[in-house]
């Protein structure tokens, strides 16, 4: 029951949100600088350490000894150049399944009690792998740099584990960093051959990305003394990434917590394979840029701000509020559109709650099997579930996995054949093919979603646009169209979520099995979220309520004569510009 004269005219506002948000660009700002030469960062004697750790600790996989000894390594390096060692030791969930890990914390006490903190994890799949260790070697050297100075700001530097897979080690450091953080600065790969954009990662596991004067910083101190021109991100990759937050690189963890950081790695957010060729003066100009960059943000006033919402476009600062402006304008015909079809629907006496809980109970299905995969981790039936990302190959697949991911297909089959025809069943649904009330119920549902990804994230939600207004289309009884018409706008919908997708998949290097059991793993893990999955569920279970009605015959458009109630939208009958005709036989 769509009113199309009401959905024309609800697309008013969003005319004067554009230029609303043409206005609302912003200049970025600059990066931070100092005057101070990181020419203390000693190349030769970073790449002898590297070369000892690689000798001494060839096996460092997460919670096992060699770990272990390399903490215990690390923290005597700390405390023999006068640093407050600490060792936080606590169970989390790895790539091996749970372990026992360690962060090893070392703090410079400086004038403020606002922090710069430098951080590197020193596990690794392979053994040896030189450049996966070369970020704990810059953070052995940075520590000798420092020894004996007072910092403007305390200086925390911390050796985490677990950043193969899931930041598990960065993730328990940034739930308690001590104090005030202005900045904290995630050291990857300094030394290796293998370069991957972009080499300044800002990009987040929760809202937000790093602030623009901490990313530019790191940038800047790159073309100084790395001569690296880094790329900057695009609009739409950061588009993306706002939209559905997810990263492999530790940073990502530590900024879902709310504090800024950015992490710094030659082979981009992915890191090295094996990581065997390392170079003392590759390890010597990154290792320059990070001091460079540790110098600029102790000698800046202020906070470097928390994560944030914007986008980099132009050259100017697209603002959060803008986006929610726009998407919110954008999305109000929607809602009105679906509120007027359910009122029509009501006036017909017809049982719109019914086909409300028909569209609900078509997400219970993809709910039942988000559940059953978390059942699965939760019982140990994994081999691993880290609750952040990991790169691929990181957790084998092997035949717990393969019966795992059955077992949540299984599931989501049995929840459609058996627990949706019970719950249609139960509520009374009869008639799906012949009346309004199937899109009256599934517009509800949309509108709903729309609104609810809206308040939580507008970034998504510009993503579920095509999608909103395409599928209302299909499920409109007066709209008639071919079953090619109805796959098109579906699949027109699903194009923005679909780009994402890939966007993702060349970005961790996945191919299709990799993409489906990375995704089963993000929620096994618990990293969607129980809303995370709600939302999904909903929009799946539209989904294939706009499929079952699109694909369905159409119903004949309503007479005017049901009308029931008069308004001037559904009455210009006789006596509505003046007389009735029995006033006219008089």
């Amino acid at each position: 029951m769509l009113d199309p004269r009401l959905y024309r005219a609800a697309f008013a506002p969003a005319i004067l949100a554009v230029i609303v948000v043409a206005f609302s660009l912003g200049r970025p700002p600059g990066p931070a600088t100092t005057s101070l030469a990181p020419d203390a960062f000693d190349g030769p004697r970073a790449l002898d350490t590297l070369s000892d750790l690689t000798r001494d600790f060839p096996l460092r996989r997460p919670g096992t000894a060699g770990d272990a000894r390399l903490a215990n390594h690390v923290r005597g390096v700390f405390r023999l150049t006068g640093l407050r060692t600490q060792v936080r030791r606590f169970p989390a969930m790895t790539v091996d399944g749970r372990r026992r890990l360690r962060t090893v914390v070392g703090v410079r006490p400086g004038l403020s009690p606002r922090r710069v903190v430098i951080l590197a994890h020193r596990d690794s799949l392979h053994p040896r792998a030189p450049a996966q260790l070369s970020g704990t070697a810059a953070v052995i050297e940075l520590a000798r740099v420092f020894a004996g100075r007072t910092p403007q700001k305390t200086l925390v530097l911390v050796s985490t584990s677990g950043g193969t897979g899931g930041a598990a080690g960065a993730r328990q450091f940034a739930g308690d960093p001590g104090g005030p953080v202005d900045a904290v600065i995630a050291v990857g790969d300094l030394a290796g051959a293998h370069v991957r954009e972009p080499q300044v990662v800002p990009w987040s596991n929760a809202r937000g990305l790093s602030p623009l004067t901490l990313r530019r910083t790191a940038e800047s101190a790159l073309r100084s003394d790395a001569g690296v021109r880094v790329r900057r991100p695009g609009s739409a990759e950061q588009w993306a990434r706002l939209a559905m937050p997810l990263t492999l690189g530790e940073q990502g963890e530590v900024a879902a917590e709310g504090l800024p950081a950015v992490l710094v790695q030659r082979s981009g957010e992915r890191g090295p394979a094996d990581g065997r060729r390392v170079s003392e003066q590759r390890l010597r100009d990154y290792g320059r840029s990070v001091l460079r960059t540790v110098t600029a943000i102790d000698q800046k006033r202020g906070s470097q701000g928390s994560p944030e919402s914007v986008v980099l476009t132009g050259g100017k600062v697209l603002p959060l509020w803008a986006v929610r402006l726009l998407t919110g304008c954008l999305l109000l015909p929607l809602v009105l559109a679906a509120i007027d079809s359910f009122a029509r629907v009501r006036r017909r006496r017809q049982p719109v709650g019914t086909w409300l809980v028909w569209t609900l109970s078509s997400a219970a299905p993809f709910a039942l099997a988000s559940g059953m995969a978390i059942a699965v981790a939760t019982l140990g039936l994994l081999p691993a579930a880290p609750s952040g990302p990991v790169a691929p190959g990181a957790v084998a697949f092997g035949g717990a996995g393969a019966a795992s991911l059955a077992a949540t297909i299984l599931a989501g089959i049995l929840g459609w054949l058996v627990l949706r025809p019970m719950l249609l069943r139960w509520v009374g649904v009869r008639g799906e093919r012949g009346s309004a009330g199937p899109g009256a119920g599934t517009a509800l549902v949309l509108a709903a979603l729309g609104v609810g990804v809206w308040i939580a994230n507008p970034f998504a939600c510009a993503l579920l646009l095509p999608a909103l207004h395409a599928w209302l289309f299909v499920i409109a009884p007066e709209v008639r169209m071919r079953r090619p018409v109805v796959v098109v706008l579906v699949a027109v919908g699903l194009l923005p979520l679909a780009l994402v997708a890939l966007y993702y998949t060349r970005q961790f290097g996945l191919g299709p099995l990799e993409f489906v059991w990375s995704a089963f793993l993000l929620v096994a893990g618990g990293e969607i979220g129980a809303l995370g999955v709600l939302g999904w569920s909903l929009l799946l279970g539209s989904l294939a309520c706009v499929l079952r009605i699109g694909f369905a015959q159409r119903i004949r458009p309503p007479d005017p004569s049901d009308v029931t109630i008069r308004g001037p939208l559904g009455y210009a009958g006789p006596g509505s510009l003046g007389g009735t005709e029995s006033a006219m036989r008089r």
